[in-house]
C-alpha cells in the first residue's frame, strides 16, 4: 500500500450541518445493500455505491459501522447491490428503516433470489449485483466495503431512482432525453456553431 505522508489538521475546520448540506447536492443513484444468508438477512438503503475497477470488476460501498448489515458482511464476506428502479420507491423507503421494520422483515413485499454467495438479490432491480468481499478499510465512523463482483443481473428497464436534495426522483432516459433535446443548442438551429 502506497501511503503518502502529509500534516492533518487535528480540529474539525467543516461543521457535520456543512458537510450534510454539500453533500445534499450529489445525486446518488439509489440502491439496496443486502447480507447475511438464510434467514440471518438484512440490508439498508445506500446513495454511496461506485465502480472501482473494471479488469477486474470491482465495486466499493461506504457503511456505517453501526448499521445491521456491517457486521454480516464482515461474518459472511459478501453482499449484493441491488440497484433501484423508479418505480421500486417502497423498497427504498422499507431498507431506509420507514415503519420501523428490521432484518428479514424488510424483505417481505418483494421478490428476491439467492445469489451464489448466499445473500439476497432483488427481482426486477435496474442490476443486482453479486459481490465477495475483498477488504474492508474502516475509517472514522465508516467501512469502506471493496466488493469483486462474482455475477450481474441486468434488467431491461431505464428509469432508475436517485436521491437528490433529501427526496426521491425519477430519471428516466426515454423521458429526460427527450426533455434535454427540447432545450439543447442544435434543436434551436445553432448547428455548427
Amino acid at each position: 500500500m502506497n501511503v503518502v505522508p502529509r500534516d492533518l489538521m487535528t480540529e474539525t475546520a467543516v461543521s457535520s450541518a456543512d458537510f450534510r448540506g454539500a453533500m445534499r447536492h450529489l445525486t446518488g443513484g439509489v440502491s439496496v445493500i443486502t447480507a447475511g444468508r438464510g434467514k440471518d438477512i438484512t440490508g439498508m438503503t445506500v446513495t454511496s455505491v461506485t465502480s472501482l475497477s473494471v479488469e477486474p470488476p470491482t465495486l466499493l460501498v461506504s457503511i456505517n459501522r453501526d448499521a445491521s448489515s456491517f457486521p454480516l458482511i464482515k461474518r459472511y464476506g459478501a453482499f449484493g447491490v441491488n440497484m433501484l428502479a423508479a418505480d421500486q420507491l417502497d423498497v427504498a423507503e422499507r431498507f431506509a428503516g420507514k415503519g420501523g421494520l428490521k432484518g428479514a422483515d424488510r424483505f417481505a413485499g418483494s421478490q428476491w433470489v439467492t445469489a451464489v454467495s448466499g445473500v439476497p438479490l432483488l427481482v426486477g432491480a435496474l442490476s443486482a449485483v453479486d459481490c465477495e468481499v475483498e477488504e474492508i478499510v474502516e475509517r472514522h465512523s465508516h467501512g469502506i466495503v471493496i466488493g469483486r463482483v462474482r455475477s450481474v443481473r441486468n434488467s431491461t428497464r431505464n428509469a432508475a431512482l436517485a436521491y437528490w436534495h433529501g427526496q426521491y426522483v425519477a430519471v428516466d432516459q426515454d423521458e429526460d432525453a427527450a426533455r434535454l433535446a427540447d432545450v439543447s443548442l442544435p434543436a434551436r438551429g445553432l448547428r455548427g456553431v
